[in-house]
């Protein structure tokens, strides 16, 4: 992982999220917030600027880090528009996606090859559909409730009446259920979830056209800053945000980068790419991690935490995959290792707040490592030049596990 040790200067950052339907100016005051809180604790100095203009959103960062300044311009790469749009479905098209999502993983066999690795995403996809289907029990049994109590009424008004409101009633007790629920997935996060493993299932892997043409702008946008002058164009890809930047840097690069390209760096965080590419029609997917973990053209660091459960954590994307290529370079699997950088008091209190957690990485540590993201994101090294000689985490997967391993679509 070696590289010349030049200081860096200026540096473009793009981050990918996941399947998030937020405007991301969440995510410039969660860097704005947790950027303070970790220079407080690390002895740094970084501030943000609204970026003035521009088709696109971010903003920029000045820190003096390491005894360095440094210049970095922050842009958000937005899908959240199409994430939207995926979750405008209507209480009954959410369980027949329930359905149809569950079938997809347990006739291909690819939930149980999944509970091979890591348990908690695995949970967190049974989750939802566990859920909408307990309230969907209790709705109707709610609704039966009404229609009996009804009944008690059939002396006074006749059977056939009685049968009648009843009916009604239950189905307005059950539907008003439902909906309460729906209302409120904001605290259960079981339709968000649902949506979101629907969306993937969907074409079994394969990505939906808008979505392919989405990923072709940000390609477009990434190549843009490689012809610019800075010195390292950095993009993290965090949660199912990193599947969608793997193939942009694979298709990048395959179109050959420009001659004198600054370097060209990628952080996976909290990754979940076995979800995808463990799907029959990921074929796509499947070619890219084997091409994109064998190129010299790049640094791939993929950073995760036992403590994540909502991520596969120090599983290898590309072995557990099976396309691991006889060649292979990375990703470098490393841990953030939560129970160590976060102190005992930190730790208890967003132990069992998992979403939480699955966003630790953006966020500051109070005993930080040698995973800082603002330091990655915002000091003189490159990506290579920080983690050169870091050994990859020992308690890393590297067995190959998944069923199907074609790349050819």
């Amino acid at each position: 992982m070696s590289s010349p040790h030049t200081p860096v200067d200026a540096r473009r950052v793009f981050y990918i999220p996941g399947y998030d339907p937020i405007h991301p100016r969440r995510y410039r005051e969660l860097y704005r917030k947790e950027s303070a809180a970790q220079a407080e604790v690390s002895g740094y100095e970084i501030s943000l600027s609204a970026r003035q203009g521009g088709t696109t959103y971010g903003w920029r960062v000045e820190a003096d880090i390491e005894g360095a300044s440094v210049r970095a311009e922050v842009d958000v790469l937005i899908w959240s528009d199409i994430v939207r749009g995926s979750m405008s479905n209507s209480i009954p098209a959410t369980y027949l996606q329930l359905v149809r999502t569950a079938w997809a993983y347990i006739s291909t066999g690819a939930l149980f090859r999944l509970m091979r690795l890591r348990k908690g995403p695995v949970i967190a996809a049974l989750y939802p559909v566990g859920f909408l289907l307990l309230q969907l029990t209790f709705a109707v049994f709610a609704g039966i409730a009404a229609l009996r109590l009804s009944a008690l009424a059939s002396g006074v008004i006749g059977e056939g009446a009685a049968l009648g409101i009843g009916a009604a009633l239950g189905l307005v007790v059950c539907v008003g259920i439902l909906r309460w629920f729906k209302a409120k997935d904001s605290k259960f996060f079981a339709y968000y979830l649902m949506h979101d493993f629907a969306y993937s299932a969907r074409y079994g892997g394969a990505n939906p056209p808008e979505l392919e043409a989405r990923m072709d702008e940000m390609r477009a946008q990434i190549a843009a800053a490689l012809a610019g002058d800075v010195d390292e164009v950095l993009v993290v890809g965090h949660s199912s945000g990193a599947h969608l930047a793997v193939s942009i840097l694979a298709d990048l690069i395959r179109a050959g980068l420009p001659k004198g390209a600054p370097r060209l760096s990628f952080l996976s965080l909290g990754q979940v790419v076995p979800m995808v590419s463990f799907l029959p029609q990921a074929a796509r997917l499947r070619a890219d991690l084997a091409y994109l973990s064998a190129r010299d053209e790049i640094t791939w660091v993929d950073v995760t935490a036992p403590g994540d459960g909502c991520a596969f954590a120090l599983c290898d994307p590309v072995v557990v995959t099976g396309v691991a290529p006889e060649d292979k370079r990375w990703p470098l699997v490393i841990s953030a290792a939560f129970t160590q950088t976060l102190s005992p008091e930190r730790w208890r209190a967003v132990r069992w707040r998992f979403f939480r957690l699955h966003f630790q990485y953006l966020c500051a540590f109070d005993r930080p490592g040698d995973y800082d993201y603002f330091r990655i994101t915002a000091g003189s090294q490159t990506l290579s030049e920080r983690f050169e000689g870091r050994a990859p985490s020992k308690s890393r997967l590297e067995k190959p596990v998944n069923r199907f391993r074609s790349m050819t679509p």
